[in-house]
């Protein structure tokens, strides 16, 4: 784990960093916000001709989350979740979450570059007494997974507090479904982030890894 000022890098998997939410620096009246980001590899990248005859190799990744409350309740947020119409504000329960009530979550939206402010998740801090976990997870929708070529970052954002990164590296798996960190909340005392960086079959396979014992369904955007 790498400690600087501005932010906390985990850089193994299973590393972990916890935030006193109790303490002063803390601000909880500020989103706690959840960033996935990543640009194409310009290594990678071949000339004109390569490219229009091997394909578009631009990489989209999709942002999500598994979240459960303290009541036993537990659902999914992203991108093939409130696509088709079923996503909405975030003061109005829909597929993409509910910020101002249970679940306390809501997903701003889905960027198919990844070349701006990537993808990104809100947390309303005055729900965290109701949370109990999150484990934060992307995918890539189309294409052959080149994970290599993403660059990909997460960042988990608590104001007051040096942001803690999560950064994937150049991994090379064929699996198409990344689970990126666990996020474990105590009561609205407290949140400790870990490093997954597992890779799965898709969502009901890390559901099984995670124990989330939730049905599933293909989907698509």
């Amino acid at each position: 784990m790498a400690i600087d000022l501005n932010k906390i890098t985990l850089e193994k998997q299973g590393d972990s960093h916890k935030i006193d939410l109790t303490k002063g620096d803390s601000d909880l009246s500020k989103e706690i916000v959840i960033n996935l980001n990543w640009t194409q590899d310009t290594k990678e990248k071949k000339g004109f001709f390569s490219k229009l005859f091997s394909g578009n190799s631009e990489v989209d990744l999709d942002l999500g989350c598994f979240y459960e409350l303290n009541d036993g309740q537990k659902s999914v947020i992203d991108g093939l979740q409130f696509a088709r119409g079923q996503g909405g504000p975030k003061n109005r329960l829909t597929r993409q979450g509910y910020y101002t009530g249970a679940p306390w979550i809501w997903h701003t939206g889905d960027d198919r570059a990844g070349t701006g402010q990537g993808e990104n998740i809100l947390v309303n801090p005055q729900g965290m007494k109701d949370l109990k976990r999150i484990v934060v997870y992307c995918f890539i929708y189309e294409g052959v997974a080149k994970w290599d070529q993403t660059n990909a970052v997460a960042t988990i954002k608590v104001s007051g507090n040096p942001d803690i990164v999560i950064e994937m590296g150049k991994q090379y798996s064929s699996q198409k479904f990344c689970a990126l960190a666990e996020i474990l909340f105590d009561q609205g005392n407290s949140l400790t982030v870990r490093k997954l960086v597992s890779f799965h079959n898709g969502h009901g396979d890390c559901d099984k890894a995670y124990s989330w014992g939730m049905k599933w369904s293909a989907g698509s955007k």
